[in-house]
């Protein structure tokens, strides 16, 4: 008999491996398929409708204190993280991207010592300088003439994981009051709100009868992988393991990533990807890592072990 917990571990490792495969399937389908902020109307869409399906089976009633949160919630976790995510990807390179991502528990900590009044460790101020110069030197190397990145598609990814860690922090007290699906429900009801005058006409304008079965395939991995399957995984997980642990699997999104663009242009001698992994971005990313390490270990210099800035 496996244990939850090992199973939460399997389930981690599962989500993570959908959303680094997600960077390059969406990819494939903008801007030549499908606009970016179509595919946003129908990966909320889609997936919201599911969460909502599943919320009625959960009978529970959320205090009307509680719904302006929600609603900003709606707003940063599906609206903005959804927009500036689908549209950054379509901007700059799968790589870059999954490499940005990483990032994210930096901004969370940051986040969480303005709206939480979490303290900030010595090791914590070292890890988001660390980090936080990998993230801005990869968003200026977008601009460099080999690959698919750029400057604004890594932009628009970096606010992506800004607003989507800002998300993290103000639903935590949500979290503990609720169960997820019900969050999750009334989050996703919320962000298709805010996203529809937005991204409404794209979907007018997308041919969907010049889809390939291949790109029917890619749509529905978009729609159901990443954004419905793998909050339901993560939702299983969180049961089991600290969020810490849930967190330190974000690393295997940009090898997923860089394996599959690097198997693409292997393939493909005349890919669009060929020159996306280069030495100066695997640096990024080791900055990144080490940064998020110091952040996430209880380590700090001398006696200042205790040491914290409120």
């Amino acid at each position: 008999m496996i244990s939850n917990t090992v199973k939460s571990h399997l389930a981690l490792l599962s989500v993570n491996i959908i959303y680094g495969a997600n960077y390059l399937v969406a990819k494939g389908l903008m801007p030549h398929k499908i606009e970016a902020s179509a595919l946003v109307f129908l990966r909320i869409g889609g997936a919201g409708l599911l969460f909502i399906v599943l919320k009625t089976f959960i009978k529970e009633t959320v205090a009307k204190r509680d719904i302006a949160r929600l609603a900003l919630c709606g707003f940063l976790g599906v609206a903005a993280n959804q927009f500036f995510s689908m549209n950054g990807l379509s901007l700059t390179s799968p790589v870059d991207a999954a490499i940005i991502v990483t990032a994210m528990p930096i901004f969370t900590v940051i986040m969480s010592y303005f709206i939480l009044k979490e303290p900030l460790t010595i090791s914590r101020i070292l890890g988001i300088c660390v980090g936080g110069g990998g993230a801005v030197i990869l968003i200026y190397l977008g601009k460099s003439g080999t690959g698919t990145g750029s400057i604004l598609g890594n932009f628009f990814i970096f606010i992506n994981a800004l607003v989507f860690s800002l998300y993290l922090v103000l639903v935590k007290p949500i979290m503990s009051k609720y169960k997820p699906i019900t969050v999750i429900g009334w989050t996703f009801l919320f962000g298709f709100l805010f996203m529809l005058p937005f991204c409404f006409s794209s979907l007018m304008r997308t041919d969907f009868t010049s889809f390939a079965p291949t790109n029917w395939t890619a749509l529905f991995y978009v729609v159901l992988g990443p954004t419905f399957l793998a909050y339901l995984l993560n939702m299983f997980a969180l049961k089991h393991v600290k969020p810490t642990v849930s967190s330190s699997y974000i690393y295997v999104q940009p090898a997923v990533a860089m394996i599959l663009v690097a198997i693409v242009s292997y393939m493909i001698p005349d890919s669009l990807y060929k020159g996306d992994i280069t030495a100066s971005k695997l640096l990024c990313c080791g900055l990144i890592i080490i940064g998020v390490y110091l952040i996430s270990s209880n380590r700090s210099f001398g006696k200042q072990k205790k040491t914290s800035i409120n």
